[in-house]
């Protein structure tokens, strides 16, 4: 068998790189290779259209196996992630209700908030009742002053009964800087509270009780670079305040957990947290992290090389999540959970589809496990450890990034590091102005969300399905400033495009566009089918039509349907007679809209036509134009 693919393979010529670029650019026609193939990311870094074996020449990434630093192929030997959902209800015998449940059904870590109200023994033990510590992993919330408190309750709780700590895994969502970026409010002592929580976590060994919540970057609209470089900063900065303050690097490394969303950009998904755990082991071995047992682990030198290995938990992103056409979040979200299980995250949570506009449900939460649980069950996700390692696109896009958001990580350092950078809002500055950015992507459909900026359901209502206070921030807060500090932006990327649909909904009277299709028949054919889709992004009613002889018929039936807005659907060349034509055709009762950019078109203003929907058009800022003129 070894001879026969040997002869197989040799029957066939090597192809050199050479090769491959002269055929595409004898393709290209004379195109530009630089402008017409390669990508220039947002990360800030350019992607070639192919790559070949010679392009992992010199990479790092390629050198070690799963399990082995620098961790980029994964932590483990395995890929066994746990599927993990959070508990809505937050009264303890209603949770505890819950999490039996959940455990039946597939789930093997449970999310649960903590209320202040409940941060007693009694509250305690009626959560946990009868739910095994060591079957499962149990993640807690609570308000950052109850966490010290409520460790040495879990703490008691797990004593009284016995459960073997060394094998009962969870962690605490202790995060002080989430005051400042969610709420705009100062953390002072912080050092001092760090400490009094990791002196009271002596008790649960196996617990990570400091979060790195860089889901809150993602959340924000943050660049994939900036997700990654902040939290490696974020992670830094507890690592440099606790080792100062005495504390030994291995074990304070062991105390932080990672948590990140997962955007719908499904290869540099892969790549971040590839690159996360590289970047992350190296900065923890610069605290030169001493092993303090006999651990098959310990390195001959004293390193303690599993204080270096990255714990992460995913979470699908909601910024990218929308309210119209919502089933397609469905679709986000499973290309997301794969992305990350590929990646060999530790553990994920799947978002429920309806949670932009409610309060997810029974079904959504239903299908969010079972999106999981499809990776694993059917797919067999699970059983293969970095089914990326050796793709050599995934393999430079992982260099790509570790590179980019090393540099970011750099350049906060060396402005005093993550809180210096926080205090100062300048991260909070910058991630708000990376969601601004992609929001105009948006408006000029760079970036699509499918249902909301492009190919929208024309007829959908979604007014009365919002039941969420604020449908455009997760956080629940009007995103402004408090006490001087910048808050993060946590309002969605199809957020302007909602409001703007949801004011024609509640309008006394919905917009009607009308196609008056004439002339060249591929493109007035294609050019309504553009329009159509461009005004149902505001919710208006669009009627199309397969073409008319003449203008004067085409104008006599859109006034008949009582349109307001007449979309002109023609060749360039034929808009030069035609919309001067339709233009003295209809007057004012309607508005003349011609769908393209012809070269006519300073020519066609000077004649007072002086509406154009083209692809160049910033679709949102047109819209809103329209409704105005609607009195919207």
């Amino acid at each position: 068998m070894a001879n026969s693919k040997e002869k197989l393979f040799t029957e066939f010529p090597p192809v050199s790189t050479q090769e491959w670029m002269d055929k595409v650019t004898a393709d290209l026609k004379g195109a530009d290779f630089e402008k017409k193939l390669v990508w220039r990311t947002n990360e800030g870094f350019s992607v070639k259209p192919m790559y070949r074996a010679e392009d992992l020449e010199g990479l790092t990434t390629t050198t070690s196996l799963p399990g082995e630093f620098p961790f980029v192929r994964g932590t483990k030997k395995d890929n066994e992630w746990l599927v993990r959902q959070d508990i809505l209800e937050t009264d303890p015998v209603a949770a505890n209700a819950k999490a039996h449940e959940l455990l039946m059904k597939g789930v093997n870590s449970l999310g649960f908030k903590v209320e202040s109200d409940f941060v007693h023994a009694e509250s305690i033990a009626a959560l946990l009742k009868d739910i095994d510590p060591v079957a499962c992993e149990l993640n807690f919330r609570c308000c950052v002053r109850n966490a010290s408190k409520l460790i040495a309750l879990l703490g008691d709780y797990y004593k009284a009964n016995n459960v073997d700590v060394m094998n009962a895994y969870g962690s605490i969502d202790f995060d002080p800087f989430k005051r400042i970026l969610k709420k705009g409010r100062p953390f002072d002592n912080m050092t001092d509270a760090y400490k009094e929580v990791y002196e009271a976590a002596a008790a649960l060994p196996r617990f990570r009780v400091f979060s790195v919540n860089a889901l809150s970057f993602n959340n924000a609209g943050s660049y994939i670079y900036q997700e990654l470089g902040y939290a490696l900063s974020w992670g830094n900065e507890i690592m440099a305040q606790l080792t100062a303050a005495g504390l030994p690097a291995n074990m304070v490394a062991k105390r932080i957990k990672f948590n990140f969303g997962v955007g719908s950009n499904y290869f540099m998904e892969i790549a971040k947290f590839r690159a996360a755990r590289m970047l992350w082991a190296n900065i923890v071995k610069a605290y030169d992290p001493q092993c303090q047992f006999d651990c098959p682990n310990k390195q001959a030198d004293g390193l303690c090389t599993c204080a270096m290995k990255m714990r992460t938990h995913a979470e699908t992103s909601s910024w990218n999540l929308t309210i119209y056409d919502a089933h397609v979040n469905m679709l986000r979200t499973q290309t997301e959970a794969m992305s990350a299980s590929i990646a060999g995250v530790d553990s994920l949570t799947v978002t429920p589809f309806d949670s932009a506009y409610k309060q997810a449900d029974d079904f959504s939460q239903r299908i969010a496990r079972n999106q999981q649980l499809l990776l694993k069950e059917e797919s067999h996700f699970d059983k293969i450890v970095d089914a990326a390692a050796g793709s050599y696109y995934i393999e430079n896009l992982t260099n790509s990034i570790a590179e980019q958001a090393w540099k970011l990580f750099l350049a906060i350092e060396d402005k005093g590091g993550f809180k210096a950078a926080v205090d100062s809002s300048e991260i909070q500055n910058e991630i708000n102005k990376a969601g601004a950015a992609r929001k105009d992507a948006i408006a000029k459909r760079r970036e699509i969300l499918l249902g909301t900026n492009q190919y929208p359901n024309f007829n959908e209502k979604a007014g009365q399905k919002i039941t969420l206070e604020d449908h455009k921030c997760g956080c629940g807060c009007n995103c402004n400033t408090e006490e001087g500090l910048v808050k993060l932006d946590f309002s969605r990327g199809a957020s302007d495009f909602e409001t703007l649909r949801l004011a024609t909904e509640k309008a006394a009277k919905r917009p009607k566009a009308f196609m008056l299709t004439i002339g060249n028949l591929a493109m007035r054919l294609a050019r309504a089918q553009f329009s159509c889709n461009f005004f149902a992004c505001a919710g208006y009613e669009v009627i199309d039509n397969l073409g008319f002889e003449t203008i004067e018929a085409g104008i006599d039936a859109a006034m008949k349907a009582g349109a307001d807005f007449i979309v002109l659907c023609s060749s360039d060349d034929e808009y030069e007679t035609l919309a001067p034509e339709a233009k003295a055709a209809i007057g004012d009762r309607a508005v003349l809209v011609v769908a393209g950019a012809p070269a006519c078109m300073d020519a066609l203003k000077e004649q007072g036509i002086t509406e154009f929907i083209n692809v160049r058009s910033n679709v949102l800022e047109t819209l809103k134009g329209y409704n105005a003129k609607m009195g919207i």
